[in-house]
């Protein structure tokens, strides 16, 4: 094949691309680093999860006039000095909106200060009299007390966001308040998704037939990752109705395809990507699924996963996931992770990194109170043990995986691990 070194031989991959190692190829061949996102404008009530593509600035103050902070009478504070519980001062409250020498304004949280006061004594230290308009103040004030200035929040000219943040439902709040309506932000990456093998149906299986499942779970990953996936019909192991499937696709930012990935003789996916683009890996160290593709065409990545489940769910996250984060011009963020005490020794083979499917189960009292005093995690990893490639109950009713390092062969029971929560 055209592409990187690409051995392969009946009995499998005489050589696999280390996980790190092909991600970087991955990148540098689409040369992601010098390419700027594709954006467009929102309105900001459409926006949460996007990421912003240009700095944003506050063009006003937030508040953009003094409040007052508390519930209570705006007054001027040299007129409370010395005030307290024994010897209160006696102010006359305002029939107008302006505070005046030993007069003093109710006002509410949230309200303008008054013109001619310059702080707020909360209500709980003022005793009002229903038979005056005087009210005595217990408690005295300095000037600014109980008043939020002009810009306390936000100053005008103030850099909120850089380009790579993705808005929280927050931000799109703080975004309002300084008067911005809409914000430009990187454009949802558009995965096509095709479902590949003559073996494949979408229901009502024959025997020797397949429920396709990889391109459903692959089209909501890639939503939930915050794209737009296209889920094509199946696509049978012809040489022709594959180039044609890829090539109908190649308008969209990704390509995706499950199943023929590997090196059997319907395996025909590697071989159409050369045909009219470039692999650039064929085969990964990582385990379950090392017969993973990767290529380009037109300028556009094409990720070949493997058939069976777990392999392409695997090879998704580790491959699909950074491709769409490097279309928004972010990196991917790290998973959610448990700390646990691992259950059973997981092995792995040298130079694979291996993804063990685990449940977490909460330590006992005895157990907890035993290893809190070690320092020890509050729950036990427990390896699945149904952990084959095309189990995919082995991801569905598990809590996560552990990863198993390139440079280590297997951890051994007792450790403590990071179980990443992917899903």
């Amino acid at each position: 094949m055209k592409g990187a070194d690409h051995e392969r031989t009946e009995a499998g991959f005489k050589v696999r691309t280390p996980v790190d190692e092909a991600r970087t190829v991955l990148k540098d061949a689409l040369e992601f680093d010098e390419r700027e996102p594709d954006t467009e404008a929102l309105p900001i009530e459409q926006a949460s999860g996007r990421v912003i593509a240009q700095s944003v600035t506050a063009s006003r103050n937030v508040p953009h006039y003094q409040r007052a902070a508390m519930d209570g009478y705006a007054v001027r504070a040299a007129d409370t000095f010395g005030a307290s519980d024994r010897s209160p001062a006696v102010l006359r409250i305002a029939d107008d909106e302006s505070v005046t020498p030993e007069t003093a304004v109710r006002v509410h949280t949230g309200s303008s200060i008054p013109e001619g006061s310059d702080a707020v004594v909360m209500i709980e230290h003022v005793e009002e009299f229903d038979s005056s308009s005087e009210l005595e103040v217990a408690d005295a004030v300095a000037e600014g007390e109980n008043v939020a200035p002009v810009g306390e929040d936000v100053e005008s000219g103030q850099v909120l966001y850089e380009p790579g943040h993705r808005l929280r439902p927050s931000d799109l709040g703080l975004l309002k308040s300084v008067g911005l309506a809409r914000v430009l932000v990187a454009k949802e990456p558009r995965v096509g998704v095709i479902p590949t093998g003559e073996e494949l149906v979408q229901h009502d299986p024959d025997p020797g037939e397949v429920i396709e499942t990889n391109g459903l779970t692959v089209s909501r990953l890639v939503e939930d990752w915050g794209g737009r996936a296209t889920y094509r019909n199946i696509v049978t192991d012809d040489h022709d109705a594959l180039r044609a499937a890829i090539e109908r696709d190649l308008t969209k930012d990704v390509v995706v395809t499950s199943g023929g990935s590997s090196v059997g003789e319907r395996d025909l996916i590697p071989e159409v990507i050369d045909d009219i683009g470039e692999v650039i890996v064929h085969g990964v160290g990582l385990k379950p699924g090392h017969p993973v593709c990767l290529g380009v065409v037109e300028e556009t990545p094409v990720l070949a996963l493997p058939g069976y489940p777990v392999a392409c769910i695997v090879n998704a996250v580790q491959f699909l996931r950074p491709v769409m984060r490097w279309l928004e011009g972010t990196e991917p963020e790290p998973h959610p992770t448990t700390m646990a005490r691992l259950d059973r020794k997981i092995p792995s083979e040298p130079a694979t990194r291996t993804f063990a499917r685990v449940t977490l189960e909460e330590r006992d009292a005895d157990d907890a109170a035993d290893t809190a005093s070690k320092n020890e995690p509050d729950f036990d990893a427990v390896p699945t043990r149904a952990s084959g490639s095309g189990v995919l109950s082995s991801v569905s009713l598990a809590d996560g995986w552990v990863v198993v390092d390139d440079d280590r062969e297997g951890i051994p029971a007792g450790e403590t691990v990071a179980v990443q929560r992917w899903e």
